[in-house]
């Protein structure tokens, strides 16, 4: 049996990237999600082992030790990354994996898994309208914001080293072109 494709959703924070992979989700009922691990508060409405498995600074710190880990970053003094356990589990049932995850851990999954491994860059019509989208969305303080933006170059100038770039100017559209990418690739 070949193993499952794991498509990689990946982008600046507010690029829309969480809601482009769960309509994925939703087109795609045989993908499963790898759910990843953060050590950031948790917030209103998000659900723990749904949205991101929560876990405590030390517990993160030990599966880093341990090789516990496919990615992970330190994020503004959070951590950030993807379990091996849920990759691994995840496979196991021999469907397609979509991942939702930070533009270095995109890269990291890719060098990982090779051809396996398809990674999407979604890209923002501008970074104007990447901050517009940060802020309504009002999950940031006016210090995170300035230190989102401050990463918006770097993610940016990663974006060629991906297999896909997509710009969510008009959100149907994004998603469909991301759809168009997955069912070439399944």
């Amino acid at each position: 049996m070949s193993s499952p494709k794991l498509f990689v959703v990946s982008g600046p924070s507010g690029c829309g990237k969480t809601t482009i992979a769960g309509e994925i989700l939703r087109r795609h009922p045989d993908m499963k999600f790898s759910v990843s691990a953060t050590t950031r508060p948790r917030r209103q409405g998000e659900v723990n082992g749904k949205d991101y498995l929560f876990i405590t600074k030390k517990e993160f710190e030990e599966k880093i030790h341990r090789g516990g880990l496919v990615e992970w970053e330190n994020i503004y003094g959070e951590y950030y990354g993807t379990l091996k356990s849920e990759v691994d589990r995840a496979a196991k049932s021999g469907h397609p994996i979509i991942f939702d995850v930070d533009v270095k851990g995109a890269l990291s999954i890719k060098s990982r898994y090779s051809d396996q491994a398809v990674i999407i860059f979604i890209k923002p019509p501008s970074i104007e309208a990447l901050l517009d989208r940060l802020r309504n969305r009002r999950t940031e303080t006016p210090s995170e914001l300035a230190r989102r933006s401050e990463r918006f170059k770097m993610e940016l100038e990663r974006s060629k080293d991906f297999d896909y770039c997509v710009v969510n100017h008009i959100l149907e559209t994004a998603i469909t072109d991301v759809d168009n990418i997955i069912r070439k690739n399944l």
